[in-house]
């Protein structure tokens, strides 16, 4: 969401959560006043602080890809230690257990979940495969508090 209005449609519309591209200190403060849970994007560590700043602690990281990837929040987590990440931009079913594996990842958001190209069809069938497959390797890949199986 990038303005308080499409925060609020969302919400009126059923949504439980928001997530931004960026930082809005408009955005968080509206879901936040509204008690509606947000995940502003970051991508650098002003960004971070600012997302503290704001009280915010778990963040997308955005898009992850083109900002360094695992190692880049591997190098951020290190000074923003109580900082939970959700990358998106660039993560996919081949990298999604090594995201989940980094301790500081909450979770993980990818395109390829969803294919534009998927709705168009409404291959409905085939968007909850691609999703029950991302479950289940996620499942399979991670230990309840946030580590690797060994």
């Amino acid at each position: 969401m990038l303005t308080t209005a499409q925060a609020e449609e969302a919400v009126d519309a059923g949504a439980s959560f928001i997530v931004a591209p960026g930082v809005s200190a408009k955005v968080v403060t509206w879901c936040r006043d509204a008690g509606i849970p947000v995940f502003p994007g970051v991508a650098t560590a002003t960004d971070i602080q600012t997302a503290l700043e704001l009280g915010i602690d778990v963040v997308k990281f955005f898009p992850a890809d083109v900002n360094g990837g695992l190692p880049a929040i591997k190098a951020l987590s290190a000074p923003f230690g109580g900082v939970k990440f959700v990358p998106t931009g660039g993560v996919s079913a081949t990298n999604l257990t090594a995201y989940l594996d980094e301790p500081s990842v909450l979770a993980v958001g990818g395109s390829w979940l969803v294919a534009r190209s998927a709705i168009a069809s409404q291959d409905w069938s085939g968007i909850t495969a691609v999703v029950a497959a991302a479950v289940e390797t996620a499942s399979n890949g991670r230990t309840p508090s946030g580590g690797a199986h060994g």
